[in-house]
């Protein structure tokens, strides 16, 4: 399968169309959904391939209906939404729906379940969550400093600490990823391991692997770069990019993992070939082994995924962090050629359009901080306002927008956009370090 099938983000879209509806929109915000999560009622503003290869007559059209609504799932995988209008009721011929001739079939989503439902409630979870995560930041510190001082792992201390964010994870998925993304950049090293441990067990859970698979892909995710504490100090954290020698050099990362890990006692085997092939590639052209699709294990599938997408969406040294829509869309580019494209959907899935912990700008102007996404209403997850219309701190509030809460203007407070948070000068982790995200909950009850 090509990439351009999979993704036509960023190009320019044909014009054969002339009955165009874009003009009734302004503002497009537009958020890539699964198919899988449409529902009748949403404004389809792209397909994940291009519209004069469809039957639909109209680039952008307001789905009414079930046929419509499966029409669209015979045909992509994905679509991008626009969440901030409706479309204003114009008189035209209503769309057609002829057979789709020649039409891609979709990707198969592999017979995984569904995810286990919640067993807890987010604010419940949000307190012993914190406890888990700096527990286990604890435990990935030691054991780098450890590694690096020329020791070994202590397997059974971060079988433990994985084990209690599971356990956290399929409490409440919601509280573990808002936890992910509290970033100190001096601690990039093992928040990244704990990071991409997290994110593993949230897909996992999503594609409802056992307790035990969880386990065992979160340890990998925790385990993942153990190699690069073996690399030197000046390679590792270096701040300009790195020459053709220094990157064979940290290339080399992923056999010493393997070796440290295959060495330590009580370690999961699964461990050391994440860490040996999680920067392999379904085309082939990963490394060490250019190893082909078929000789990556699921595990790795699911680390690598991971692993990318923490890389792309935290800051370092000499770039900025992007933000969860680049990187999702980056992620569906490299699908079918680095990444599995069951899995990127999935990934895309379990942490939603708009993860918690991530900032959103509002259509009436004000600022919002996710924290808990509705598995039945992922574009309308609760928030906690933090600046209002004319971007200045507020009182936090909690909302529901799955209940259509309205503003002072009486109109449904509705997500335009993610945006960043350094852009607005909004420290994240403040929020948790000084309790306001506990107390916002209280007062929400």
């Amino acid at each position: 399968m090509s990439i351009e099938s999979l993704w036509p983000f960023g190009r320019k879209k044909k014009k054969t169309l002339k009955h165009s509806l874009d003009t009734d929109y302004t503002s497009l915000a537009k958020v890539l959904v699964p198919v899988g999560q449409l529902t009748i009622g949403m404004y389809v503003a792209e397909l994940d391939r291009p519209w004069v290869e469809t039957s639909f007559l109209f680039q952008g059209f307001e789905i009414k209906t079930e046929e419509e609504l499966r029409a669209i799932k015979d045909i992509c995988n994905h679509v991008y939404v626009d969440t901030t209008k409706r479309r204003k009721p114009i008189q035209q011929a209503p769309i057609s729906f002829k057979r789709v001739i020649a039409a891609e079939k979709p990707l198969e989503i592999a017979s995984y379940g569904s995810p286990p439902k919640k067993l807890g409630k987010f604010e419940k979870e949000f307190s012993r969550a914190g406890r888990v995560y700096e527990n286990a930041e604890i435990v990935v510190s030691n054991f780098m400093c450890t590694v690096e001082n020329g020791g070994g792992i202590d397997s059974v201390l971060a079988k433990n600490a994985v084990s209690e964010c599971v356990e956290s994870v399929l409490h409440s998925p919601d509280a573990m990823l808002w936890l992910s993304q509290l970033r100190n950049r001096d601690e990039y090293t093992a928040q990244h391991s704990l990071n991409v441990c997290i994110l593993s067990i949230v897909l996992g859970r999503h594609i409802n692997l056992s307790v035990a698979d969880l386990n065992k892909v979160g340890l990998c995710g925790m385990m993942h770069d153990v190699g690069k504490l073996l690399i030197p100090p000046e390679i590792l954290h270096k701040s300009s990019p790195l020459d053709e020698e220094e990157i064979r050099t940290m290339k080399t990362h992923t056999r010493l993992g393997y070796n440290l890990l295959k060495s330590s006692d009580n370690m999961n085997a699964s461990a050391a070939t994440v860490a040996l092939t999680h920067h392999e590639q379904l085309d082939g052209r990963g490394y060490p082994r250019r190893m082909q699709e078929s000789g990556i294990s699921q595990f790795t599938k699911i680390v690598s995924i991971a692993n990318a997408y923490d890389g792309m969406t935290s800051d370092k040294a000499h770039q900025r962090g992007k933000t969860h829509l680049e990187a999702t869309h980056i992620l569906t580019n490299l699908a079918g050629t680095h990444f599995d494209p069951t899995l990127v959907v999935k990934f895309i899935e379990s942490i939603g359009v708009y993860p918690p912990g991530s900032l959103v700008e509002m259509t009436n102007g004000s600022v919002g901080m996710v924290v808990e996404v509705h598995e039945n209403a992922k574009l309308r997850p609760k928030i906690i306002i933090i600046l209002d219309e004319e971007k200045n701190p507020v009182s936090e509030r909690v909302i529901d927008l799955s209940i259509m809460t309205k503003d002072k203007r009486g109109e449904i407070y509705t997500i335009k956009n993610i945006i960043k948070a350094k852009d607005w000068n909004v420290d994240v982790s403040k929020y948790y370090r000084e309790g306001l995200l506990q107390r916002s909950f209280a007062h929400h009850h």
